[in-house]
């Protein structure tokens, strides 16, 4: 009688149990080691130099403690361009969020047309901060812009809204909701096509208005999708930068000046890199904390009936 063979040897199995298990390591390889250098590194080393006074001649770093941090705080333009970014970002996320959660309900429904208008809408944020800058120039021009001539078309004088303190910091929110209302609106449509038809056709049996069924079956299906566009938009809008560089140059009276300029100013105009990193992580604080007020969020939302 003929004796059974192993199906394979042990040594095989061994090799293989081996490769397997370096498998995983070498495929997250590449991106760990991008996250590392990309994101890690320059975070760490900002740190760094928050705490020095750096020598750009001889690139040698003396220890200053927390020099640095004192005269931000001290800094009147720090605190302003502070208070400016809060306050874009403040303007800005609601009426990112009010406005796409408006577009995503009016766009919600089959049709070409309603195709057209989400490829309208979408198209405008794959344009550069150039040329939205360069349209809204135009559109906001104190004597030949578009509100100009609408204004005197109508018998009103002119307001040119980017030279004047109060109306510059609005007109750059209403330019960066026009701009980036495409993804918000986006990100709101597929939320709003995971709830089932079948719940809003019950509503209907029971005589339910359109805005109770919006605020008892929509809402509270579309919470997690509202926190993440908020956060997301409140994150990158404390980070702007470009249109209001080109728009305003944070003027008039530096009523636009925002973290980002003041730290470019301080690195690449004033060549102080320590003060420059110092303002940087003040940014990224802003961003950790809503980033916090997320986790929150969201777990309040978990914990809250559908």
């Amino acid at each position: 009688m003929m004796r059974d063979l192993p199906s394979s040897r042990p040594g095989t199995r061994t090799e293989a149990g081996a490769a397997a298990g370096w498998a995983g390591p070498l495929f997250i390889a590449p991106f760990l080691l991008c996250y590392l250098t990309l994101l890690v590194w320059p975070l760490l080393d900002g740190v760094w130099l928050g705490f020095h006074a750096i020598d750009l001649l001889s690139d040698i770093g003396r220890w200053v403690g927390a020099l640095n941090f004192v005269d931000l705080l001290r800094d009147e333009m720090f605190v302003r361009a502070a208070l400016n970014t809060v306050l874009f970002a403040a303007l800005c996320t609601p009426l990112m969020v009010a406005t796409g959660l408006a577009l995503a309900l009016a766009l919600n429904r089959p049709g070409r047309a309603s195709a057209i208008l989400r490829g309208i809408f979408f198209g405008a944020g794959v344009l550069s901060v150039t040329i939205v800058t360069l349209i809204w120039r135009l559109v906001l021009m104190p004597e030949r812009g578009m509100l100009a001539n609408l204004m005197h078309g109508i018998g009103l004088a002119a307001v040119a809204p980017l030279n004047h303190e109060w109306l510059a910091l609005p007109a750059v929110v209403l330019a960066t909701v026009w701009w980036g209302i495409g993804m918000p609106m986006m990100l709101f449509l597929a939320s709003l096509q995971q709830i089932p038809h079948d719940v809003y056709e019950a509503a209907a049996l029971d005589n339910t208005s359109r805005w109770r069924s919006f605020r008892h079956i929509t809402l509270p299906a579309i919470r997690h999708g509202v926190i993440l566009v908020a956060l997301t938009q409140m994150i990158a809008q404390l980070q702007v930068f470009g249109q209001v560089q080109l728009l305003t140059q944070g003027g008039p009276n530096n009523s636009t000046r925002t973290l980002v300029m003041f730290v470019y100013e301080a690195m690449f105009e004033q060549w102080q890199l320590g003060y420059a990193a110092a303002g940087a992580q003040a940014l990224f604080l802003l961003m950790l904390a809503g980033m916090s007020l997320q986790a929150w969020l969201e777990r309040r939302a978990g914990k809250a009936p559908a």
